[in-house]
C-alpha cells in the first residue's frame, strides 16, 4: 500500500451521526419538557442545522453562533418558548453519550493503524468529538484528532489540512489519503490540498460536483482493498 497517513472524517464516515443526532435531539427536548410533535420538529432542525453548517464552512457564521442559532430558529418557527442556549448545552452533552459506529469502522481503523497512522479530521466541536471518539472504542487506533475549532479554519479550506498534517508523525502528499462522505468538504478539500481521496458513498449517490475522488467505496470494509488497488495502478 502506498499510503501511510490516513485522514478520516468522523461523522457519517466512522460514526453514524444521523442516528446520534436524532437520539440527542429527542433527549434534549424531553429534558426541556417537550414530548409531543418531535417527529415533525426534527426534520426542521436538520434543515436549519445543515444550512448553518454550510454557512460556517463558508466562513460567514461562527461555530458558537451556529450551536445556539439552530435551536433558536427551530423554536421560533414553531412558537416554542424554550431557551436555545440551554438546548444547545443539553444537546452537545448528549451527543457524546449517543455514539453509534458505522459498520466496519473499528475494523478499518485497526487495519490501517497497523500499516501507518490514522488521524481524524472534523469540523465538529472539539471537546464533543474527543469524547465521542473515546466512547466509540476507536481511540486506541487513532493517532490524533484535528478539529476546525482548534485550527480556526474549516474543511475544505487548505489551511485546515495544513494544520491537520502537521499533527502527524510524518507527512508526504503522495502517501496521504482522505476518507470521507462529503464531496464538498472532504473530497474537494483533498483535491485542493493535492492528496488522494476515498469517497465513502454508502447511498451510491451520483457525483454532480466539481470534486474528484481518487476512489469510491460504498462500505467501510471495502476501503483497504480499494487503497491496495491504488498502489498497483
Amino acid at each position: 500500500m502506498k499510503h501511510t497517513l490516513f485522514l478520516f472524517d468522523l461523522d457519517d464516515t466512522l460514526l453514524d451521526f444521523k442516528a446520534s443526532e436524532q437520539l440527542s435531539f429527542v433527549r434534549t427536548l424531553a429534558s426541556l419538557g417537550v414530548h409531543d410533535g418531535i417527529d415533525a420538529l426534527f426534520p426542521q432542525y436538520q434543515s436549519i442545522n445543515t444550512a448553518l453548517w454550510k454557512a460556517f464552512e463558508m466562513g460567514t457564521v461562527s461555530k458558537d453562533f451556529l450551536k445556539v442559532e439552530r435551536f433558536r430558529r427551530t423554536f421560533a418557527r414553531n412558537a416554542l418558548d424554550l431557551d436555545p442556549a440551554a438546548a444547545s448545552h443539553l444537546y452537545l452533552e448528549s451527543l457524546s453519550e449517543t455514539v453509534v459506529l458505522i459498520d466496519g469502522a473499528k475494523q478499518v481503523c485497526e487495519a490501517l493503524c497497523a500499516i501507518g497512522e490514522v488521524g481524524i479530521i472534523t469540523n465538529g466541536v472539539e471537546h464533543i468529538q474527543t469524547r465521542r471518539i473515546a466512547s466509540s472504542g476507536l481511540k486506541d487506533h487513532i493517532s490524533f484528532v484535528s478539529t476546525s475549532e482548534a485550527c480556526g479554519h474549516a474543511k475544505p479550506d487548505s489551511r485546515f489540512f495544513d494544520y491537520a498534517v502537521n499533527m502527524a508523525r510524518a507527512f508526504a502528499h503522495h502517501e496521504t489519503v482522505i476518507v470521507g462522505d462529503r464531496l464538498d468538504a472532504d473530497i474537494l478539500g483533498a483535491n485542493r490540498f493535492g492528496i488522494d481521496s476515498c469517497w465513502f458513498n454508502p447511498g451510491r449517490l451520483e457525483n454532480a460536483t466539481e470534486a474528484v475522488p481518487t476512489c469510491e467505496v460504498d462500505s467501510l470494509h471495502a476501503i483497504v482493498p480499494a487503497l491496495r488497488k491504488l498502489a498497483v495502478e
